[in-house]
This record gives C-alpha cells, structure tokens and sequence, in this order.
C-alpha cells in the first residue's frame, strides 16, 4: 500500500499505517488478511491467524483506500473454506459456517489455508458472527469495488444461500430472532450471553440487507428473497417493541403483572419486576435509550453491549429517533461507556457470585476486564460510524481524542482494564491489528463521512410498511 494514498497526516498515524501494512498475511504471493497481533514479547498462541470478525475492520480501510486485492482474496479463500470439512467428536457442522480463523501454512509441495471453525478454540464454541460478517464484508467490498460479477459467480451465489439457508432454518423456536449458544460472537467466552443476544441480531440484521442486494433473480434465490424481506420485517418489529429500553420501559416493566397468559398479555416474555437490576434504577438518563442485551422467557439482560447497540444504529435497525437517544445515552453516561479508551465492551460487569456463576469463575473475565467490562479501542470505529450516521461527529472526535493519547504510547494494546479503562489489559496482547484498524478506520470515517455507506444502511421502507401493517392488527 503506498503511503501518498493517505489522507491522514502526523507521526502517529504514519506509524499506525507500517504496523498495519505489517500484520498482512500472504499466499504466496497474494494478500488474504491480516494476523490478530504482532505482540513479540509474548507466545503467538492464534493470534498469528487471521480471524475473520478481527479482520473487517481492516478491511474496511483496504477498502476506502482503493486496494480492493486483498479484500477480494479473503472473500474467495474464506467461501472456499465454507465447504471444507470441519468436525469435532465425529459431528459434522452444516453447510455455511464461516471459520473463525485461519492460518497459512508452508510446506514441501507449497502453502495452503488451515481454518478453525471453533474446534480449536477455548471452549470449543463455533462462531456464528463470521458468516455474518463475511455477507456483510462482501457488500461492503462491492460498493467499493463496483465488481459486482464477483458476488455474482455461482459458487458466490451458492455461498450466500447456505448462510442464508442455516440462519433461517425451522427450528423449535417461535422468535424471529436467530438463537445462539454462550460466546459465539466478539463475546467469545462464557459470559451469559447464550439464547438471543443483540450482537447477533444486529449483525443478522445488517447480513440479510446485504444478502437482498447481493442474490440474483433465479428460482431458489426468489423464494430466499422472499423469506429475506419477511424475516427483516420480523426481526425489525420484534427488536424494536421488546429490546428497547428506556425511562418509561422501565416503569412499565416495574408495574408488570407476571402469570399472564394469552393474545391479550402485556407482559409476553414473563419478565418479573424484581428481575430489574439496582443500578439501572439511577444509570437510565431521563432522555435517552438502549437495546438491553438478550431477551428470553422471565429474562431480560438488562446489560448494555455496546457492538450491538451501535450495529443497530448503523444498520438501521433501531428507528432514527431510537439512534439519537442511543446516542444521547452514550453521551450522558460517557465516564461509564467511554472513560479513559474507547470504549467499553458491556456495561455493567458482573461480580461475585453472578461472576461465578455466568463465566465459571473465569480468571481472564474477572470484573472490569476482557469481556467482562473491558474497554476495547476497536470499537471506537463504530462509534464513529453510529456518530457521523446520527450527525453526532463532535462524540466521536471526542472519543478519537481521547485515544490519541495513549494507544500509540501503550503499543496498542486489545483492551483495557478498570472501571474506567485506565490499565492497560493484564492478559492483552499489544500490537493488535484490529486496534490499529479501528484507530485508523474512526479517522478516516471521521475526515471522509461518505465512506459510511459502505458498512452502513438507510431505514427499509418496507420493513417501516410491513411494522406499520404489524401495528394496526395488533
């Protein structure tokens, strides 16, 4: 990548760009990703492998910097990597699962790609965001791109069905909402998150936007066109009247009578008022709003995650007025949310017995640290998609600001530590590509808010039809 492509100027971008240019990875003689981490002080362990989820916000700036190659190279060998073989204890997972990593290996007769699609990892739990995040990568890469003929191809084609095909399976479940085991996502260990978590349904969301533009008329594709528009419409109006949460959600889940049964009950999932956790009673602002984290019969996470409430801003997913007052809630709960190092992952951690018993007393995810409570820069970049989305600029500058300040001096860490993110992460590794990334990517959304159009999407007018005919049956 040639340095004079760069609209961004100063020491510490520069640099921020060679570290960048550094983690790319190669067959032979082709560009398919970027490593996790460059962190020589330290084992590699996988994060010498490119993981696909690490790897978008890379490729995002690849992207807007006009190198399209190596986008295009990860696309095509992580489909093929679709179809290869992957079990484990002899079971065999479907047909459209993504890796959630790979690595090159080099050998005798030459080099080739070794995936892991969760069998490797800690806990053995297979992604479900990277399939999300591949249909959602591929739009972007189009967009960008204009190539077009390559989503077209028919293993391309082939490729999107499966996915499609696997998130929209018929299942004993009466949600329009996609169920997921514990740690499937950015939130990769146990940490309560397992049922219907709001990462997922964001990114689901955004993946069958981008699947409705990417599929080509023909005879199977229409009937998945079809079951596409119906599930966003779902999806929309489910997310929308039962995760959101606000001053007067509060109250009414406060006074909800509980045992209530039949079309006429207010109180559909049995949610009991004494479930409401204190410290949300003085934490919700008098104006401003949330998507709580996951929701299920008599439960609802009232945590905040912050990936999937600024995904469901980005993607549309919330309604323009339920972005400002996300947004008017970042901004007035900031020290919390943002502190020391954009930005925190979830809000509030967990502790004591409720740590031991949602992680399984996981040293790494103590309070305040990783998952549980971390401050991770690389969300930085979706703040400052969701604030120039929002026309909310000055939060992002701000929170770019803050980070300008220690993350080149820190060596770019993964994540942060406290309360406040104010200690750099006990177990993090430096060096972390996707910090780097999101660094540089908030810049660049910042200077040049037309790149937004890439990752993000407008309200579906017939999504609103389809709620608003939703609304008036009911």
């Amino acid at each position: 990548m040639e340095t004079s492509s760069k609209t961004q100027v100063g020491p510490q971008v520069d640099a921020a760009w060679q570290l960048l240019e550094r983690s790319v990875v190669y067959v032979g003689d082709r560009p398919v990703g970027t490593v996790a981490a460059c962190d020589p002080t330290v084992e590699a362990l996988n994060y010498d492998q490119c993981f696909v989820r690490d790897f978008v916000s890379s490729a995002l700036l690849f992207l807007i910097k006009g190198e399209y190659d190596m986008v295009r190279n990860f696309l095509i060998e992580t489909l093929a990597l679709q179809s290869s073989d992957k079990q484990m204890d002899w079971f065999n997972a479907g047909l459209g699962v993504m890796p959630a990593s790979f690595k090159v290996v080099s050998e005798s007769d030459g080099q080739y790609l070794v995936a892991d699609f969760g069998e490797h990892a800690i806990g053995r739990v297979t992604p479900v965001d990277s399939c999300l995040w591949w249909m959602i990568l591929l739009r972007a890469y189009v967009k960008a791109s204009g190539d077009w003929e390559l989503a077209h191809q028919p293993d391309f084609q082939q490729g999107i069905v499966w996915i499609l095909k696997l998130c929209l399976a018929d299942r004993f479940d009466m949600y329009p909402t996609m169920l997921v085991p514990d740690g499937a996502f950015m939130i990769d260990r146990r940490m309560g998150v397992d049922g219907h978590p709001l990462e997922i349904q964001a990114l689901f969301y955004a993946a069958l936007r981008a699947a409705r533009e990417l599929l080509l008329p023909g005879f199977k594709r229409d009937i998945y066109y079809h079951i596409v528009n119906q599930r966003l419409g779902s999806l929309s109006y489910h997310i929308r009247q039962y995760y959101w949460l606000d001053l007067k959600r509060l109250n009414n889940i406060y006074r909800y009578r509980a045992e209530e049964f039949g079309i006429s009950a207010v109180n559909k999932f049995n949610i009991y008022p004494d479930s409401i956790p204190d410290w949300i009673h003085d934490w919700m602002p008098e104006r401003g709003g949330f998507l709580a984290g996951n929701l299920g019969p008599a439960r609802m996470d009232f945590r905040f995650f912050t990936l999937g409430n600024l995904m469901a801003v980005i993607s549309s997913l919330v309604s323009d007025d339920e972005a400002q007052l996300i947004m008017d809630l970042i901004e007035q709960r900031w020290q919390d949310l943002v502190g020391y190092m954009p930005m925190k992952i979830c809000y509030p951690a967990v502790a004591d017995l409720e740590w031991k018993i949602l992680t399984g007393c996981d040293p790494k995810n103590v309070p305040w640290s990783y998952h549980n409570g971390g401050n991770w820069p690389v969300l930085m970049w979706f703040l400052a998609a969701a604030a120039v989305k929002t026309g909310r600029v000055d939060m992002a500058q701000r929170a770019i600001a803050i980070a300008e300040k220690r993350l080149s001096e820190d060596e770019w860490p993964e994540y942060y530590d406290g309360r406040h993110g104010r200690l750099v992460g006990k177990a993090s590794r430096k060096y972390q590509t996707w910090t780097i990334a999101g660094f540089l990517l908030a810049k660049e959304l910042i200077a040049h808010p037309e790149h937004l159009n890439l990752i993000s999407f407008n309200e579906d007018p017939d999504v609103l039809d389809w709620m608003l005919k939703v609304q008036d049956i009911s």
